[in-house]
């Protein structure tokens, strides 16, 4: 029964995947890792109650896989904040690194060959990427829900680089059975495999460099950086910044360099680009030490053996210095470590229970208990998952009810995630927003009633508390005090406070996120609809010095000195936001600064002036705007002062 399940995780892993949660591919392979294991567990503990017997194989990685799990779990109590949603991270959480750690020690103690399974799976995972690759469903009218299957990137792990790192270690796999075997039957399985995966290699690598495909990875830079970074604090130093807290170290180390780059607007990667650098990162040196005595341990090993598994050892030390952790990598070194550790003969030592029933029982009860309430914890989680997925699908059907409905038995299910209650906060905001336009259009006809006033008032606090709960499950996460202004932000023609509370959220932002210029940018544009236009000005110069290669900075700047009455460098700014703008990509830009530009140059002799009508005629679609008046209501809603972002 073991061998089964084994042989099942094995093959369906990395094919599995069900688009039934926000994310398809490694949220899947996670449950399925998850309660695969907790069936292996459930075998067990009907074992010894069958057989009253407890049998122990010790194998050479047993304890360094268990100190590494240790580390994890050590970080995610010191240091993460938000200690749930570490837990059950795909990734990297403490759930998926003792799901891998369990199905290490069934497999190493196995005679299966779990090579043999796993060429098996690439054959059908090359077969689908290949597929995939001519775009077979294309120009087919496909359900809205079935838009996926379209895309030219669509593969069953679903990360493009996961695919290109399975696929290379499946063709090492082949080529070195090939020069090991010499039973034909198993020569043929073997080149079968080597054609498919390295035809499916190939295209793979063909897509990541076509246009708009490249692969995006965090620099490698700014992950030696944030590894660097948490040396400076003896408490980071030895536990990391805690397990899916990434981001927000990645917020501290991020330059005025990076904002010139491609990637300037991804705020934040929540992964590093080395997995050893982010384990180091998010563990600490607890960490570092527990990954690092585990790989001198697979490479003593590997040399030992004096055989072609040196070869596998070394591909998978590559992987892990240099490209990104993920789920996939960690299952290919267990993998590795399984295969390398099955190897090894060693005495089991066999523990006689069959004149102990309290033991045995005792033992039984224990352990079912134990799977019992992990498999209700993780199909909680599950099942949370599925209902915010179908909340996406209330978009897809415009039905506000399962949007908000579903959103709600999401975070009932499971109030940690941060991402359920931040889109619950603008299921809320847009509720409100609808009401509100609703109210702005009728109550010249006094068509507004007490009752939708209420609901406008309720759905804004709900917003309010939902943002700020986000915040408290994390407040180290930029995106998460983002969220909370942007929210503050839409209501300030609503409530009253907001505008004291828009500022004091985007100022969090900015101390968590000290080099990202949208956010200078945004509290400009509050400062700015304020009519606070020396405010404005600052932090419209602070936005053009952290990317001086943005045109909308220097355009915001130009109106904000223009509203100074400050011409001349108003003139300056908008030649400065001419000159970024591809006149030929770009043209209404292009033609709108230039229509503006005139403008500004008809003012430069003059000392004094009429503010400009030229605000009203810029195009909501454009990438040069400015910003705008939130609705007003009158009379504002008064929020309690628990609505204010520090209140607790």
């Amino acid at each position: 029964m073991t061998n089964l399940i084994l042989s099942v995780i094995v093959f369906l892993f990395p094919l599995f995947f069900l688009p039934i949660t926000q994310e398809y591919f490694t949220t899947s392979k996670f449950y399925l890792l998850a309660f695969g294991t907790l069936a292996l567990i459930f075998s067990s503990i009907a074992q010894i109650f069958v057989k009253k017997k407890i049998t122990w194989h010790k194998k050479p990685f047993d304890t360094l896989f268990i100190l590494l799990v240790v580390t994890c779990g050590i970080s995610i109590l010191i240091a993460s904040p938000n200690k749930i949603q570490a837990l059950v991270n795909p990734n990297f959480g403490l759930a998926a690194m003792v799901s891998l750690v369990i199905f290490y020690f069934y497999m190493s103690r196995s005679h299966l060959d779990v090579f043999k399974i796993l060429k098996g799976s690439s054959m059908a995972l090359a077969f689908v990427s290949i597929l995939f690759f001519f775009q077979p469903f294309k120009n087919l009218n496909l359900s809205p829900y079935l838009q996926f299957l379209k895309s030219q990137n669509f593969n069953l792990i679903g990360n493009q680089l996961d695919l290109i790192i399975f696929f290379a270690f499946i063709i090492v796999v082949s080529v070195l059975h090939l020069i090991k075997k010499s039973v034909k039957s198993e020569r043929t399985f073997d080149y079968l495999t080597l054609g498919l995966n390295s035809v499916a290699l190939i295209l793979a690598l063909i897509t990541i460099v076509s246009p708009g495909n490249q692969l995006i990875m965090p620099p490698f830079r700014l992950s030696w950086y944030s590894a660097i970074e948490i040396l400076k604090s003896p408490l980071t130093a030895f536990f990391g910044v805690g397990v899916d807290n990434y981001s927000s170290i990645f917020t501290i180390v991020k330059d005025v360099a990076y904002n010139q780059s491609s990637l300037w607007q991804i705020s934040a990667f929540s992964v590093s680009r080395s997995t050893l650098l982010h384990i180091l990162t998010e563990n600490g040196l607890f960490g570092l030490v527990a990954l690092s005595l585990l790989l001198f341990q697979m490479v003593k090993t590997s040399i030992d053996k004096k055989n072609l598994s040196i070869v596998l050892t070394g591909f998978m030390l590559i992987a892990i210095l240099f490209f990104p952790a993920s789920l996939i990598v960690f299952f290919l070194l267990v993998i590795v470590l399984g295969e390398l550790a099955s190897e090894y003969s060693d005495h089991p030592r066999n523990f006689d229970l069959a004149d102990l029933p309290p033991v045995y029982v005792g033992l039984t009860i224990a352990g079912l208990l134990v799977v019992g309430l992990a498999g209700y914890a993780l199909g909680r989680a599950y099942i949370s998952e599925y209902y915010f997925k179908e909340s996406l699908n209330g978009y897809i059907k415009n039905s506000a009810r399962d949007v908000y409905e579903n959103q709600r038995r999401a975070i009932l299910l499971n109030p940690y995630i941060e991402r359920f209650r931040t889109s619950f906060s603008q299921t809320n905001l847009l509720i409100a927003n609808n009401i509100a336009a609703k109210y702005t259009a009728a109550d010249k006809q006094g068509q507004i009633t007490d009752q939708e006033k209420q609901t406008i008032a309720q759905a804004v606090q709900a917003a309010i508390s939902e943002a700020k709960a986000v915040v408290a499950l994390n407040s180290n996460k930029n995106t998460n005090w983002e969220n909370l202004a942007m929210i503050y932000r839409n209501i300030l023609g609503v409530a009253q406070g907001a505008d004291v509370w828009t500022v004091s959220s985007y100022l969090r932002a900015i101390k968590v996120d000290p080099q990202n210029p949208a956010y200078r940018l945004n509290l400009g544009g509050v400062y700015y609809t304020f009519k606070n236009y020396d405010e404005a000005v600052k932090l419209f110069e602070q936005a053009v010095s952290l990317k001086a290669n943005w045109p909308n900075a220097y355009y915001n700047l130009a109106w904000a000195l223009y509203q100074k009455q400050d011409y001349q460098r108003a003139v300056n700014a908008m030649q400065n936001a001419l000159a970024l703008i591809d006149s030929k990509n770009n043209r209404t830009d292009f033609e709108k600064a230039s229509k503006d530009l005139e403008e500004f140059k008809k003012k430069v002799p003059q000392t004094e002036g009429n503010e400009s009508t030229q605000e009203a005629q810029i195009k909501q679609n454009s990438q040069l705007s400015l910003p705008t008046p939130a609705p007003s209501l009158e009379p504002k809603i008064k929020l309690p002062n628990t609505a204010s972002p520090e209140a607790k």
